[in-house]
């Protein structure tokens, strides 16, 4: 136990002579969480939508006053008055305006006499975002217009009431967790994988091939420090990172239990991974050649930016067995639903002997030898 320490100490001695490398090693997970989450996943604000009233009727005045409402409220897109809709439909080609709305002549009549009447609206589908939130808005305020004044006494329509177990989470918070995993990847391929290979290249290791250490503890030393410096990144980026979100879970005891006992999990899990996928490289641009080639294949698929379900097929298959997989639905649950232990449970299990098995099946290819 005392030679095994004797690494555990000098590797973590070396990190922390390196704050540099600790930086770098959360840098990018925290620049991906602030820019992606406001980048991504936002509700449209203040679109410019032009509006085209060939009507001018009782009716027409109703769309404006919704139109009004929007504005002031959810403030999804702001109205331009315009005169026709040749020069409405360029501007939207040309992008002076995100879209435009067309209320044909007598459609106050037509909706008076319960003729059909109908709306047009113009938008610029090359930007399928912009495009989907207008279109939701207008169908929202064409199904309030449809809305008769005087409600019947007997229902003649099936409605759909939506239930939300949880408030609104902004796309920030929905990130949160791809990110507490990505930085614990990124320290242990850093602080871990790479350092291992540069030491080998350097000729540290042949240094502990001259002493009685033995090859399981030189495997378990080396893990342990690399375990140690995961945990750090993760406690730090989940602290950092649910106060940038405004997620307050860090402040519930029984949270940081089980936050503690996931961040050890997939520690092991992540080092016992990269242990096993260096243990016979020598050359040390490998690990750096394959450090984007690995964060895209683990990372995406893990449902960290976009739900498993929508994946296709081959996909799924990697996501069954992606560690990154279960780091982000743990932290999902803990994070965002406060789901416990019942939750979380099959995470810990499969990151657990994931890490396990990794380590069993890397330490008879660790070389004790030149």
């Amino acid at each position: 136990m005392q030679r095994m320490w004797a690494i555990v100490e000098r590797e973590m001695r070396k990190f922390f002579r390196s704050p540099a490398l600790m930086m770098v090693s959360m840098t990018l997970p925290l620049v991906q969480l602030i820019i992606l989450g406001h980048a991504f996943g936002g509700k449209i604000r203040n679109a410019r939508m032009g509006v085209v009233d060939y009507d001018r009727g009782s009716q027409a005045l109703k769309i404006h006053e919704a139109f009004n409402a929007i504005a002031v409220n959810i403030r999804t897109f702001t109205t331009v008055p315009y005169q026709n809709e040749q020069q409405a439909r360029e501007d939207v080609r040309n992008g002076k305006i995100d879209g435009a709305v067309i209320i044909p002549a007598q459609y106050s009549r037509r909706v008076l006499a319960g003729d059909s009447p109908s709306i047009g609206l113009v938008v610029d589908n090359t930007d399928q975002v912009m495009s989907a939130a207008l279109e939701a808005e207008m169908q929202s305020l064409v199904q309030a217009l449809n809305e008769p004044i005087i409600q019947p006494y007997i229902v003649q329509q099936i409605t759909l009431k939506i239930v939300e177990l949880y408030p609104y989470v902004e796309y920030m918070k929905y990130l949160l967790s791809g990110s507490i995993a990505l930085a614990m990847y990124v320290a242990v391929m850093i602080g871990g994988g790479m350092l291992y290979i540069d030491d080998k290249a350097r000729g540290v290791h042949e240094g502990y091939l001259v002493t009685p250490i033995t090859r399981l503890e030189l495997v378990l030393g080396l893990n342990i420090a690399g375990a140690i410096k995961a945990i750090l990144s993760g406690v730090s980026l989940t602290v950092i990172g649910t106060l940038l979100s405004g997620l307050g879970v860090i402040f519930n005891p029984m949270a940081l239990v089980q936050l503690s006992l996931l961040i050890v999990a997939i520690s092991i899990a992540f080092n016992g991974m990269m242990f096993l996928m260096m243990v016979r490289v020598e050359d040390p641009l490998v690990p750096r050649a394959m450090f984007g080639v690995l964060n895209t294949l683990l990372f995406f698929p893990s449902g960290a930016i976009s739900p498993v379900s929508g994946l296709p097929p081959w996909l799924k298959a990697i996501a069954a067995i992606d560690p990154f997989t279960y780091a982000v639905h743990g932290f999902k649950s803990i994070l965002l639903k406060d789901g416990g232990f019942t939750a979380i449970w099959p995470d810990l299990g499969f990151l657990t002997l994931f890490g396990v098995a990794s380590l069993l099946i890397a330490t008879p290819l660790f070389k004790r030898t030149l």
